[in-house]
């Protein structure tokens, strides 16, 4: 990685570049630290960590694409472009949060990504109670603490034909950004978003938290290969904070409010709008209600 503090903050002054560096040094990712702290055989034997990317989704597809090993991991200190589900912009300021992107080679059909990307969702769960959160799961794989987002999952599913060629589970974790940047690089969203050092009131050891997480996704697919994906549902529902809430449904063809009522086999929400119709939602964005 490049250490030059005075490449990623290129209009600071020379002092505040110097004052930076340090207080990055002391935060910054480490592929020795990680290494040595995972122990799962599916995730992470090649582990890549850059310093600014575009996205750890797009620099992991052109490995994938190049021939990439499943269990291939891509993890930076900052991402440009960073993306969230519906092509929303993911803050990714340096040294502060975590952002990474697992790659898979699966054997199931593409209508099951969605279950599987679950996986995501449960690992950052585990690793946020590891540290003594007391998190939730809002669909599809939205993480919450104190009510607010900490987390995100984006699944990128490359088929041929009837077959998935790879698919990629990217995350980004708030961790130790602080609540004022936060707002200020969401602008009016930033209030539904908080960091998990900001609720748990300690800085969160990024190097720790980055393996907690792999480790823990890696078991997480060697029970969705053991079990099935009924496992991953079934653990998966028991984390869930949005059934039975009111929620509104956001779609390009318009917006319309019900109840949540159950995530169905493939991981699709089903919502029973105000005229007591189950309709199914596949990818719109949800907004709980009350």
């Amino acid at each position: 990685m490049d250490d030059e503090t005075d490449s990623i903050y290129p209009s600071r002054s020379d002092q505040e570049v110097h004052l930076l560096g340090k207080q990055l040094e002391s935060t910054r990712l480490s592929l020795q630290d990680i290494r040595r702290r995972l122990d799962t055989p599916l995730v992470g034997q090649h582990l890549y960590l850059l310093e600014e990317v575009e996205s750890t989704n797009v620099s992991l597809r052109a490995i994938a694409r190049a021939g990439g090993a499943e269990g291939t991991v891509v993890v930076a200190e900052s991402q440009t472009h960073g993306r969230g589900r519906h092509g929303q912009a993911w803050f990714s300021p340096a040294g502060v949060n975590l952002y990474a992107s697992v790659l898979f080679r699966p054997r199931f059909l593409p209508r099951d990504a969605t279950s599987f990307s679950f996986a995501a969702s449960l690992a950052v769960y585990d690793a946020l109670r590891e540290l003594g959160g007391e998190p939730g799961i809002k669909w599809p794989n939205d993480v919450i603490l104190d009510g607010r987002k900490v987390a995100g999952a984006l699944v990128e599913c490359a088929t041929r034909g009837h077959e998935i060629e790879f698919l990629i589970l990217g995350v980004g974790v708030n961790l130790n950004v602080d609540p004022v940047t936060l707002r200020a690089g969401l602008d009016g969203s930033g209030f539904a978003a908080t960091s998990v050092s900001h609720v748990l009131g300690r800085t969160i050891d990024r190097n720790a938290f980055t393996a907690s997480y792999l480790n823990q996704l890696g078991r997480w697919v060697s029970r969705h290969r053991a079990s099935g994906p009924e496992a991953i549902l079934a653990a998966w529902r028991d984390r869930d904070i949005l059934i039975g809430r009111r929620v509104q449904i956001r779609a390009p063809g318009g917006a319309f409010e019900g109840r949540a009522r159950a995530v169905d086999a493939e991981g699709r929400l089903l919502v029973e709008d105000l005229l007591g119709e189950r309709r199914t939602v596949i990818s719109e964005e949800v907004r709980i209600l009350d």
